[in-house]
């Protein structure tokens, strides 16, 4: 700690020993500088505010019809990109700074200054924002501030009609391509019906109910033509004089007739299977039923009757004559009836093999179907998407979504707010004594002088005898006080320049 104190009377014994070079380096540097920060041209700013209105009452009122655009971030893109390049060169042009700049480094050096200087500011939650800018001209910053507002006031005006027009087209071109989809889905479906219209169902109607149609229509037409047969093989027995059996009470299972009963039994089997499947009033287990039971009355018939004898002139009797015609009418009836069977089959035959095309043929036209319901479906959407964005088009250009409401315009600035001439005066004033002082103390070590017999001693390392006092005469003591009355003014002087120039800047201010 003793060091650092002897060494810090040291510093300021070495700068009093050099103090007018301290002063006069204090003098320099305070002048230059103050006339330095007198020369700075003044600075002028000018800020305009501006409130854009984005809530709008068309927005409730087509909410659900078409697609709102999004004006609050619109703005907020606006407010980002307006000191883009394009912008500035714009502001440029619009004040006629272009008419001073020579070459192009002039002019990029004009469009940086602007991008630096100018500053816009903005709270999303109220949509206020300010524009703000600083030069040394008054009028020039208000034009400055002005180009930029108009500036931000017509990008919001614009809109987005050229978009919503691109887009518009876009749609009408894909509305188009989807008509000629529609126009060939609509020719393949009909080709397709009437290529295999035989095989698509009719009123409703599917291939399993025609087949199950078609087979009760075939068993009842076998089932009539055995009725038919059955009728004229008993005319056939009654013209070859058979005669039924009197004075028995016979039943079908105690007759023995091995061709019915064939026919019986397995007609029973296909009962029973029937009837694991099926309900009693289902049609086939009606048409069996009924068959086996005539065939049991078939088997009684032929067991009541027998060979008649021989009659020479039943040919001549008037019943043998009735009877030839119900025999021949019996045969066309068989025949007609066996005629109708042969095509029923036919037809369930054909109806069969169509049946198992059938689902192919539904499998493709329901993939036709498919196709063309979706490119309906696209279509009737594409339709609606253009008609919305019309409607949003037309939305967007309008002014009524987005007002401005200039609340500070800009305005010519009649006061500087800078530089801060008090703060540097005063800052130059602190950096010329510092700089005075550190010019003596650096003389005084370029040019070391012992001060005391101790710095002697430590610098040496012999010892000191003594010390030989100054003695000073009157004329020498006269300029010795000169001197320092001198250096007390120079220092006074230069307190007082201080306070002089720090009134200057406050009149000024």
């Amino acid at each position: 700690m003793e060091e650092i104190i002897a060494q810090l009377q040291s510093g300021l014994k070495g700068i009093w020993k050099y103090r007018w070079s301290a002063v006069l380096v204090a003098w320099l540097v305070a002048t230059g500088g103050w006339i330095k920060v007198y020369l700075l041209p003044d600075d002028y700013q000018t800020t305009a505010r501006v409130f854009v209105d984005t809530q709008s009452i068309l927005k409730p009122l087509l909410s659900g019809m078409t697609s709102m655009p999004n004006v609050t971030q619109q703005v907020a893109i606006m407010s980002r990109t307006l000191l883009s390049r394009p912008n500035v060169e714009r502001v440029i042009r619009m004040v006629d700074l272009d008419i001073k700049a020579a070459t192009p480094r002039e002019h990029e050096k004009q469009v940086e200054d602007l991008m630096q200087k100018i500053r816009i500011g903005g709270t999303s939650t109220y949509d206020i924002y300010t524009i703000s800018y600083s030069n040394s001209d008054p009028r020039l910053v208000r034009d400055v501030v002005q180009s930029l507002l108009t500036i931000f006031v017509e990008g919001g005006l614009k809109g987005k009609k050229g978009e919503s027009e691109k887009a518009v087209q876009f749609i009408d071109d894909q509305i188009r391509a989807y008509e000629d989809k529609l126009l060939t889905a609509e020719n393949s479906v009909k080709e397709f019906k009437m290529k295999n219209n035989a095989l698509l169902p009719r009123q409703g109607i599917d291939y399993g109910s025609q087949v199950l149609i078609s087979t009760d229509a075939l068993n009842n037409a076998k089932l009539e033509l055995v009725e038919a047969e059955q009728g004229r093989n008993a005319i056939n027995s009654q013209i070859v004089g058979d005669e039924p059996i009197l004075g028995t009470d016979l039943t079908p299972a105690s007759i023995d007739n091995p061709e019915i009963d064939g026919r019986i039994s397995a007609l029973a089997k296909s009962l029973d299977a029937l009837l694991l499947q099926y309900t009693e009033a289902h049609p086939d287990i009606i048409s069996t039923r009924r068959l086996i039971a005539l065939l049991e009355e078939r088997k009684l018939q032929e067991a009541k009757t027998r060979a008649a004898p021989s009659d020479p002139g039943k040919g001549y009797s008037p019943m043998l004559q009735q009877l030839k015609v119900a025999l021949a009418e019996a045969d066309a009836r068989v025949a007609s009836i066996r005629a109708r069977v042969t095509e029923l089959e036919q037809r369930h035959n054909a109806l069969v093999e169509q049946s198992l095309a059938v689902p192919e043929v539904e499998s493709q036209l329901a993939q036709l179907n498919r196709d063309y319901q979706i490119n309906k479906d696209n279509y009737e959407k594409l339709i609606e998407r253009r008609e919305a964005a019309k409607l949003s088009g037309d939305l967007t250009t309008t002014t009524d979504m987005l007002s401005f409401k200039i609340i500070d315009p800009p305005t010519v600035p009649l006061r500087p707010i800078g530089p801060n001439r008090t703060l540097l005066y005063s800052v130059v004033f602190g950096v010329a004594v510092l700089a005075g002082a550190a010019v003596a103390l650096l003389i005084s070590q370029v040019r070391p002088t012992y001060l005391s017999p101790a710095h002697l001693r430590e610098a040496t390392g012999l010892r000191v005898l003594g010390a030989v006092a100054m003695n000073w005469t009157e004329p020498e003591r006269k300029k010795r006080r000169r001197g320092q009355i001198g250096f007390g003014a120079g220092v006074a002087c230069l307190f007082m320049s201080y306070g002089g120039v720090m009134a200057l800047s406050m009149l000024q201010s």
